[in-house]
């Protein structure tokens, strides 16, 4: 049995519909991960401080100590310090990768509140363990090795957790749209993120660690009192999570993943007005079982390669900035941010795009399109001017995000809850976590091949992410001739004729 959720009498008052619990729990989820990425990004801007260009500082104030690398944070001051970051990045993926397949397990086992609240109050404990590196004076590897491997494992307990307590409370009408605007917490937390890192790394870098660190525990100790993790918790109707007969059609289930086509299927769930309380819980489902749900294969391997590009431009993009352009190092992380908020508009776009054709694949494939030339061009003539360099970051963040948001959280919401399951919602967390645990293994890959890549030239970097663009496109196409089909089929049956 889930334990009782103790909302006090003064919020239920004036929550008593279930819109209001809706957005409740839109509110602290987007809260919950814009702090989890929050607390991710403050090592790509203090790279660059930790083996920073010491000749422009002036002169050497240690005279028995390297010329060139006396400003420089041991063990980070040798030649070899790219190499250092790339392990240090993947430390912590692959370390999100190998513990996110666990994660969803014990999502889908445990309850979400305890779950998703004790793993940020863990994450902004290793946050703020590495940033203490800094005033301890420690100048080991492996003390920061093993904290990176620890944050990644903790926070491991975030995206499985916040996507199933969204997906319990949202049917499938509007999903895209809803859950891109509210992925947007991605690109939030790391634009905040940069801005935080970048107000003290040129002072005392361990606070950009530090202070991320205490805003996740205290967003987690707030989701512990106040989070509702399913409708019938609170006496709600459970929301709708497959299409019905026009008769009786829930006015938030219009469209499905399948396209216009699945607008004549039958009806797969009924609803009832009232509260639904079921005589017993279903079984969670077996990681074999989420992965013979239709689609779950294909995305996964697309958002490996797809989240592959974004996390290297997460972790890579600031040192791009300082060496290419020549800024310092906070104005690099500002202008980081800039491919974060093309991240917001692409997710949106995405998401109201696919929930308007049901093409969930095919919009993942044109926007994995048109964002291979897109990154040549950054690379080419990106740096030719503020404003060029400005507007191509938003553009690149666009085309980037906006395929690893819509199927880190609609796709996967829409799999979690697909009409193989019979009503059974206890795969979200499972799916999610293969999803996104997948897409973590590029997420991994991506700085890693980053860091070996970047001596032999940064072009080389990005025919690497423009390669793995097209792959990701690829693997979806089994799907896009799916959802292709289906367009087909519906337009027949408007103009009268007859599908076999």
């Amino acid at each position: 049995l889930r334990p009782p959720i103790p909302v006090p009498q003064t919020l239920t008052s004036p929550l008593p519909s279930s819109h209001s619990y809706r957005g409740l729990t839109l509110v602290l989820t987007f809260l919950s991960y814009t702090s989890y990425h929050l607390s991710r990004k403050p090592i790509s801007i203090v790279k660059s401080q930790l083996h920073p260009n010491c000749s422009a500082l002036g002169p050497n104030p240690h005279n028995d100590s390297n010329s060139t690398t006396w400003c420089s944070w041991a063990p980070f001051d040798g030649d070899n310090y790219k190499e250092l970051f790339g392990a240090l990045d993947n430390a912590f993926l692959v370390a999100y990768a190998i513990g996110m397949f666990i994660s969803g397990i014990f999502g889908e086992r445990l309850p979400l509140r305890y779950y998703l609240s004790g793993g940020m109050v863990l994450s902004g404990l290793f946050t703020a363990l590495f940033g203490l590196g800094y005033f301890w004076d420690i100048h080991v590897l492996w003390y920061f090795i093993i904290v990176q491997v620890c944050n990644g494992l903790v926070q491991t307990t975030g995206w499985p957790a916040v996507v199933a307590c969204v997906g319990n409370w949202f049917g499938k009408g509007k999903r895209g749209l809803i859950m891109g605007i509210w992925n947007s917490h991605t690109s939030v937390g790391n634009i905040l993120g940069s801005l935080i890192a970048g107000a003290w790394v040129s002072s005392a870098w361990g606070l950009s660690f530090v202070v991320p660190g205490i805003i996740i525990i205290a967003v987690g100790i707030i989701c512990f009192f106040f989070l509702v993790e399913y409708p019938e918790d609170v006496d709600c109707s459970p929301p709708l999570h497959h299409v019905m007969t026009t008769s009786e059609k829930d006015p938030e289930a219009v469209t499905s993943n399948e396209g216009p086509l699945s607008l004549s299927g039958q009806s797969s769930v009924t609803h009832s007005n009232g509260p639904k309380e079921p005589a017993e819980e279903p079984e969670a489902i077996s990681f074999l079982g989420a992965l013979r749900i239709p689609g779950v294969v294909e995305f996964s391997l697309c958002l490996l390669f797809a989240k592959l590009v974004s996390y290297t431009f997460l972790y890579w993009l600031p040192l791009y900035i300082v060496n290419v352009a020549h800024f310092g190092a906070k104005e690099a992380g500002d202008l980081s941010t800039l491919f974060d908020v093309g991240g917001i508009l692409g997710g949106i776009f995405a998401g109201l795009i696919s929930d308007y054709t049901g093409g969930r694949a095919t919009t993942c494939c044109v926007m994995l399109v048109l964002a291979a030339p897109m990154l040549f061009l950054y690379n080419h003539v990106g740096q030719n001017g503020i404003g060029t360099s400005i507007a191509m970051l938003i553009i690149c963040g666009a085309l980037v995000n906006g395929p690893y948001a819509l199927i880190t959280t609609a796709v996967s919401a829409d799999l979690g809850t697909h009409e193989s399951l019979k009503g059974n919602a206890k795969a979200l967390s499972t799916v999610t976590a293969i999803i996104d645990g997948t897409g973590s293994v590029g997420a991994a890959l991506g700085p890693l091949l980053a860091g070996l890549i970047s001596p032999t030239g940064w072009n080389n970097v990005f025919y690497m992410l423009i390669a793995a663009d097209v792959l990701a496109c690829l693997l979806l196409a089994r799907v896009v001739v799916k959802e292709a089909r289906g367009w087909c089929g519906y337009m027949a049956r408007q103009r009268g004729y007859v599908v076999t």
